[in-house]
Order: C-alpha cells, then sequence, then structure tokens
C-alpha cells in the first residue's frame, strides 16, 4: 500500500476514535440525554432543584438534581423524569403535588425512581400532567383503611371543590436510606405505605401557585 494513503487511513482512524471519545464524554457528562429530541414543539423541559427544607444540611446530597420532559398526547401527557446526584441503589417516591414545599397541601402518587449504581434514576409517566390536573371530593364517603402506622389510612374524605396541582416533589421511600446518606430520619406519609423518608427534590424553583404543569395545555387546544 501506498505510505501516503497509510497515513490518511491512519490519521482518519485516529480522529475517528478522538470524535467517538468526545462523543461518550459528552453522554456520560450530559444527564438530559435520555429525553427526547424531536424538536417538535409539543414539549416542555424544566429542572427539579433541590428542596430547600435541605438548605440547613450543606453536605446532605448536596448534587442532587433533576430534569422533567413532559408531552401533551391531546388525551393524556408522558412526563419523563430523570434525577442524579442522589444515593446509589436507592428508591424515592414522584408526587405531584398543590405546593413544592411543607405542607405541600394536597397530593397524588405517582409512582417510584430507583436510582443505579452511579445515583442516576428515571422514570416515565403517562397521565394528566397538565393545567387541567387536579383533585376534587364533591362530597363525603367512606374510604378503606388499610394501612395503619405513623400516618393511618383515613376512614372517610373531606369535601372540596376543585384543588389544582400544579408542583412536583421526590421523597426518600426509606428514611433509613436517608440516615446512610446522612440526613435526618424524619417519617413522612409520601409512599405507598404512608412511612416514606424526607422530601430530597422539588419545583420550588417555579412560583408557588404557578407550578410547571400549569404551562403545559392539551394538544389542539
Amino acid at each position: 500500500m501506498h505510505t501516503k494513503t497509510k497515513v490518511l487511513r491512519r490519521f482518519a482512524g485516529t480522529k475517528t476514535a478522538a470524535l467517538a471519545a468526545l462523543v461518550l464524554a459528552t453522554l456520560v457528562s450530559t444527564p438530559a440525554l435520555a429525553f427526547d429530541h424531536d424538536n417538535d414543539g409539543d414539549d416542555f423541559r424544566f429542572d427539579l432543584v433541590r428542596s430547600p427544607a435541605l438548605n440547613t444540611l450543606p453536605n446532605f446530597v448536596p448534587q442532587a438534581h433533576g430534569r422533567v420532559q413532559i408531552e401533551s398526547l391531546g388525551p393524556v401527557e408522558v412526563m419523563k423524569v430523570k434525577v442524579w446526584g442522589l444515593p446509589p441503589n436507592t428508591d424515592f417516591d414522584f408526587f405531584v403535588i398543590q405546593v413544592p414545599n411543607a405542607p405541600f397541601g394536597l397530593a397524588w402518587y405517582q409512582g417510584d425512581i430507583e436510582t443505579n449504581k452511579d445515583g442516576v434514576g428515571y422514570g416515565e409517566f403517562i397521565g394528566r400532567f397538565s393545567i387541567e390536573t387536579f383533585i376534587v371530593a364533591p362530597g363525603v364517603a367512606p374510604a378503606p383503611v388499610v394501612f395503619n402506622n405513623a400516618f393511618p389510612d383515613a376512614s372517610i374524605n373531606p369535601a372540596t371543590n376543585p384543588v389544582q396541582l400544579y408542583h412536583l416533589g421526590l421523597w426518600f421511600n426509606d428514611p433509613a436510606d436517608a440516615v446512610k446518606a446522612g440526613g435526618p430520619g424524619i417519617v413522612t406519609p409520601f409512599n405507598g405505605e404512608h412511612d416514606a423518608g424526607l422530601q430530597v427534590l422539588n419545583t420550588s424553583n417555579f412560583a408557588l401557585q404557578a407550578g410547571p404543569l400549569k404551562q403545559i395545555t392539551r394538544s389542539g387546544n
């Protein structure tokens, strides 16, 4: 093979390897790349921030952060959530809530997000996550009592007019996991059995009565 051709091929191979390494480094350092990038203009992205209640604990999950993408499909929305800077291999509980910080108001349990060995977690939820997200109780009715622990189930519901829920929050599923990470073992009702740990992420980067879900309308409306 001609010497010049060998040199050119060697240079091209080196350049390709360098480019691949650069792309890999970008993928590792950019958490948001788990989201769709279809650029069709019908999705909304925003950050989850470390709960302000943790400001007195500067060494407790100091890098905790998250990012959300919501796409309206008309009848429903698809919400994709990515979190990082959290303890590895740990389960967290994700809620739609009335206000981001205590006392939180009414809340709606969406599901769990479990982190991997690097403290990164991902969840995808399908439902009504928009300006129309609300809870309503036209009247009082009996409710099943299933769990009876730190926060026992109520046997009846309070009546309430529609209450819009526009904020999001993420809680440690187990208070022991928060303690293991160097935080307090506070018990809250924010998991399926009502014995969760403290809140770690929320949408307090948005105004109290203008949470991010308020900015989302149905496709075609």
